[in-house]
């Protein structure tokens, strides 16, 4: 029985479980948004929230704490390396995921990412770092929220689990999420445009 055992368990034991949310807090934080499934979210999500509000006081002792909830102060946007002789392909695939991430915070310089001859990381931002002066200033006069978890109605292949993004706010100017406007932006978007056009016709009936 469960009496007073709270929490998503993921099927997963203790460790596999912190490594899991640590794995997907570290894609958050490096993307802005990850695509996961419904449960996975809703267990990463108040990780993410204590984070950054840690994040937001600044000080010595928060940033130990980000660290022990992140496992230790690790490498971040290994995916911003490009080789000298990158292809166009690669370049173009690095700027879509660069403009994708920029909507939700500031990015390092991909200039900062070495890898050496074997193509392991030698040199890269740190991700402790980047929360606190990247992330958490963005919410720094929010008071919790900071994310959001929205269903885009597809599943999985193979388990059919329902998948989500869990993103966080601010970007709602960005691209839509599945490719498609929600319902409820398109029912916006229609009040909005028949408002427009009784405002027109009212004008013109006016003069």
């Amino acid at each position: 029985m469960r009496h007073r055992r709270g929490g998503y368990k993921l099927g997963r034991t203790t460790a596999h479980r912190a490594a899991t949310l640590r794995n997907l807090a570290m894609g958050l934080f490096q993307h802005g948004q990850i695509v996961t499934t419904v449960p996975k979210a809703k267990a990463l999500q108040p990780m993410v929230e204590k984070i950054v509000t840690l994040a937001k006081r600044g000080d010595l002792h928060a940033r130990r704490l980000v660290v022990a909830k992140l496992g230790g102060d690790r490498y971040a946007f290994d995916w911003l390396y490009l080789a000298k002789n990158a292809t166009d392909e690669e370049k173009e695939a690095v700027g879509k995921l660069r403009d994708r991430a920029g909507k939700f915070f500031p990015l390092p310089d991909g200039s900062k990412v070495e890898r050496n001859r074997y193509g392991e990381l030698r040199e890269a931002p740190r991700i402790v770092k980047h929360i606190f002066e990247n992330v958490a200033p963005r919410f720094k006069d929010r008071q919790g929220g900071c994310t959001r978890i929205v269903r885009i109605g597809r599943h999985r292949i193979g388990d059919a689990a329902e998948l989500c993004v869990i993103q966080f706010v601010g970007a709602e100017d960005g691209p839509e999420i599945g490719g498609k406007p929600s319902t409820r932006r398109r029912t916006a978007d229609k009040r909005t445009a028949f408002a427009a056009k009784v405002r027109k016709s009212a004008a013109s009936n006016a003069h």
